[in-house]
């Protein structure tokens, strides 16, 4: 996210104090991470592989790579256990922006801008190469131990809104015992546990509260993404 910088306030005589010791601002000159989703389905026989693109992505520097696992597979037999109707609809709320006829499994989106087949690998790449010379300059996001605040920037037309999104990073292993990947045992990473919408981002500073978790071990990320499925403007991994 480029060098952290701690927040400074100017008193009286040109004096400047440290604020905020725990919050930490990534000024992002540089650019943001480049945010990988993988809507799958453990019940998605083109699917069972394609935790292994997730996999490769997270091992690499400057990508945030995220699995989504969709539930409009389940009537084929498994009920998938890390699906829930949000990320489906998350799903659904790209097919306009990107010109999609409708949902489909293994999809991968890139910061929101493009998607293609995750089982083309070289496709991925290609589209990842692309987002690494994107939007330059995108607002701060500063995390203090209970807060999370958007800086001033171009907001999106239509505004924007900002997401919390916690995630396994272990691997997890799920063998599954009926429907169309019956016998097979698919093996995700970055599973995501929780999505959830902080609030609207119009391109003024504005500080969202954030809800506490149950799961310690989960990882989060904050994203500032234009409304009803646009582009990812910034992002970050909060420590």
């Amino acid at each position: 996210m480029g060098t952290c910088v701690r927040l400074f306030r100017r008193l009286r005589g040109g004096i400047w104090l440290a604020v905020g010791l725990a919050a930490t601002a990534c000024p992002v000159s540089a650019r943001s991470p480049v945010v990988v989703e993988l809507f799958t389905s453990q019940g998605c026989a083109s699917c069972v592989k394609a935790g292994e693109l997730v996999a490769d992505l997270a091992a690499r520097p400057r990508i945030i790579a995220l699995t989504f696992d969709v539930d409009y597979w389940d009537y084929l037999g498994w009920q998938d256990t890390f699906a829930r109707s949000e990320f489906a609809d998350r799903q659904r709320a790209y097919l306009k922006p990107l010109g999609v006829h409708d949902v489909y499994t293994p999809e991968v989106v890139v910061n929101g801008r493009r998607e293609t087949p995750a089982v083309d690998p070289q496709a991925v790449d290609k589209l990842i190469q692309d987002a690494q010379h994107g939007v330059q300059d995108p607002p701060q996001i500063i995390v203090r131990k209970k807060t999370l605040a958007v800086g001033a920037g171009p907001a999106p037309k239509g505004g924007g809104e900002v997401w919390l999104i916690r995630y396994d990073p272990r691997e997890q292993s799920v063998a599954v015992k009926k429907g169309e990947t019956r016998g097979a045992v698919v093996v995700e990473r970055n599973v995501v546990r929780e999505l959830i919408r902080l609030g609207a981002w119009r391109g003024r500073p504005k500080t969202f509260r954030l809800p506490e978790t149950e799961d310690a071990s989960l990882t989060s990320v904050a994203l500032v993404q234009g409304a009803h499925g646009g582009a990812i403007i910034a992002a970050r991994k909060l420590q």
